[in-house]
């Protein structure tokens, strides 16, 4: 449930998005480079959205409040207790669904890719994809995309000190893929000619079926090249009695982005012909987990999660 089940209740809003070092311009929505560098707008001249309501419960701070953060508001936190209280293991996972995301990223990273495309990024956080890419990759490209303007604020000061073109932020939705494949300041970042992780690490539970979830999720796995991964997971009711899963869909009801909840079969569609790496698309603490990896409660955790390769 991303990063975390939230990164949203699950997973971090949507699709919405997450972080990066910001290659912004003044209008907060791209980046620019100009003979080769980037070109970062100062933070001084940056100001919130007028969007930003904080009246209304956002599955990103939700997130950040499950993760221990600090960084939601007084109707994320009723919000989130409220959530907590229905499913109490949501906290747990939360932190197996951004322990998932690290070994993902990892793995990506060690099969050669060096291009991170991370819809639905959510609030900062330590663990956050540039972070683990580096450690395998120092030239590793990240572009996080969200639509939150509180996550690209505050991407800009967790990755002031990263070195500029390496990441960047975007502000931008899920739910239009054009425009985030056709922006700026993605094509300034990364080249869809090469191999791409597209990252939809519990984002695509807060898209609704009616909103084409389906047809998002093809229009960014076709444009991926041979060789790119799609690291993905989602929250589903598979692993909790009926009426947990439905007072957590009522409680993201009121939230800025309702909670959809999907079955094993119906996440597993959104990989489409891509082909699963062991073990497969599995409940989401178990992916490539150590035995010493699993935390007491595990069991609990009702999300799916799995890496597949485009061929």
């Amino acid at each position: 449930m991303n990063e975390d089940v939230a990164r949203g209740a699950a997973g971090g809003d949507t699709a919405r998005d997450r972080s990066g070092e910001p290659a912004q311009d003044d209008t907060g929505t791209g980046g620019s480079a100009a003979g080769g560098g980037w070109q970062w707008a100062r933070s001084e001249d940056w100001q919130p959205p007028t969007e930003l309501n904080t009246e209304v419960p956002h599955p990103a701070r939700m997130y950040d409040y499950y993760l221990g953060g600090k960084d939601n508001f007084e109707a994320d936190r009723r919000a989130a207790e409220a959530a907590v209280t229905a499913y109490p293991a949501l906290p747990l996972a939360a932190r197996t669904n951004r322990a998932f995301l690290g070994r993902a990223v990892t793995f990506a990273a060690g099969r050669g890719i060096r291009q991170f495309l991370d819809i639905g990024t959510g609030i900062p956080a330590v663990g956050s994809t540039t972070e683990v890419a580096h450690r395998v990759a120092p030239d590793a490209r990240v572009v996080y995309v969200d639509n939150d303007p509180i996550v690209a604020t505050h991407a800009r000061a967790l990755l002031a000190g990263h070195r500029a073109g390496h990441t960047t932020v975007l502000q931008a939705d899920l739910r239009d893929p054009a425009a985030i494949l056709g922006d700026p300041g993605l094509k300034q970042a990364i080249d869809l000619a090469e191999p791409v992780a597209l990252m939809l690490v519990a984002v695509l539970h807060f898209v609704q079926d009616e909103e084409g979830v389906d047809e998002i999720v093809a229009t960014l796995r076709d444009a991926l090249a041979p060789g790119s991964a799609l690291i993905l997971s989602h929250a589903s009711p598979d692993f909790v009695p009926k009426q947990t899963a439905d007072a957590s869909t009522r409680i993201y009801s009121r939230a800025s982005a309702p909670l959809v909840l999907r079955e094993r079969a119906r996440v597993e569609s959104f990989f489409g012909d891509f082909e699963h790496v062991e073990p497969g698309l599995v409940q989401l603490p178990l992916w490539r987990a150590g035995g010493d990896e699993l935390p007491e409660g595990w069991q609990q955790v009702s999300a799916y999660a799995g890496v597949a390769f485009k061929a």
